[in-house]
């Protein structure tokens, strides 16, 4: 795996790139350039790891389902995040040619990468890329589904099993939306923000 390589062909298809290290370098970045402003979180184990809503909360005003204060839901809480002007996520596979992918089951975050803010910035660790697009379908399905099923408790077959998607039909699937980005969206601004360490699934 080549970061540079990677930067360089997610440029092509017109994202902004940054490098880190660590995810301590990483955070340390967001906190400086994400200030004063109104943002929203996707569900994201890297997110939650790095300890980001937590210290942008201290200087901006975040909104996050994963983080429910008196008197709000989780459903007022992904209305507002997806409101905000600046929205936080992490993908489940990035290719080293460039395509970004992510599954979702309510949706508000595949939502929120595509359309409708300031800025999105899109935090993955080193373990979410995979060699071309067909592995990081394959790592999303496969890898990222079956973990996330497990940590939400869901009764799935993925969950039960950990070892793969089974394409169910259970009313819990977690799997219901794909989003993939081929290009930046028309009029998007969009940073992917890659660390050289292994953050979430």
């Amino acid at each position: 795996m080549n970061f540079d390589v990677i930067k360089s062909n997610l440029e092509k298809r017109g994202f902004a790139v940054s490098l880190f290290d660590t995810a301590s370098e990483a955070s340390k970045y967001l906190n400086t350039i994400i200030d004063g402003k109104t943002v929203g979180f996707g569900g994201s184990v890297t997110l939650q790891e790095m300890g980001l809503y937590e210290s942008l909360s201290t200087h901006n005003a975040c909104f996050w389902h994963w983080r429910i204060k008196d008197g709000t839901t989780a459903a007022e809480l992904r209305d507002q995040g997806n409101a905000a002007k600046i929205y936080l996520s992490s993908v489940n596979g990035i290719a080293e040619s460039g395509e970004i992918i992510n599954i979702d089951g309510t949706c508000n975050r595949v939502a929120s990468t595509l359309y409708g803010h300031e800025k999105v910035y899109l935090v993955a660790g080193k373990n979410k890329i995979a060699e071309n697009y067909e592995a990081a379908l394959w790592r999303a399905r496969n890898v990222a589904a079956p973990k996330n099923a497990q940590r939400l408790g869901v009764s799935t077959p993925c969950a039960a099993k950990g070892d793969r998607c089974y394409d169910c039909a259970s009313d819990a699937r977690i799997c219901r939306a794909l989003a993939v980005l081929w290009e930046k969206p028309s009029g998007a601004d969009i940073e992917i923000v890659l660390i050289d360490e292994a953050l979430g699934y």
